[in-house]
């Protein structure tokens, strides 16, 4: 854990967040600037901080968090409509929080391309 890192303290429950998904590995909950009606963060309790970060021995982890993605997007009732999968890598990107996340955003048709 970063003690720095606010989804390091997100994860270990510092805040209270209400997770929609957790495991010893991974959570899910809201994004606080949600950009479609459904609007999610899967993050890994392991503190990497961009995706050029990750290890050979990340890779089963980055896996789940795709899983979690997958599982929570049935929860949320958009797994049959559809929804996006984004990794943003680096401040070019749009990456403000250096912690790796997967946004999931889903609820309504998403355009191509994106911003």
């Amino acid at each position: 854990m970063n003690e720095d890192c606010i989804f390091c303290k997100i994860a270990s429950g510092q805040f209270g967040t209400e997770f929609l998904y957790e495991s010893d590995e991974i959570v899910a909950f809201r994004d606080i600037h949600p950009r479609a009606p459904i609007h999610f963060l899967v993050i890994p309790k392991k503190h990497i901080p961009k995706v050029s970060d990750i290890q050979p021995d990340d890779e089963v982890l980055i896996g789940k968090m795709v899983a979690v993605a997958n599982i929570v997007a049935k929860l949320e009732n958009i797994s049959e409509t559809g929804y996006r999968l984004i990794f943003n890598c680096g401040h070019d990107s749009g990456q403000d929080v250096f912690h790796i996340h997967l946004h999931v955003l889903g609820g309504r048709k998403l355009n191509w391309p994106p911003g």
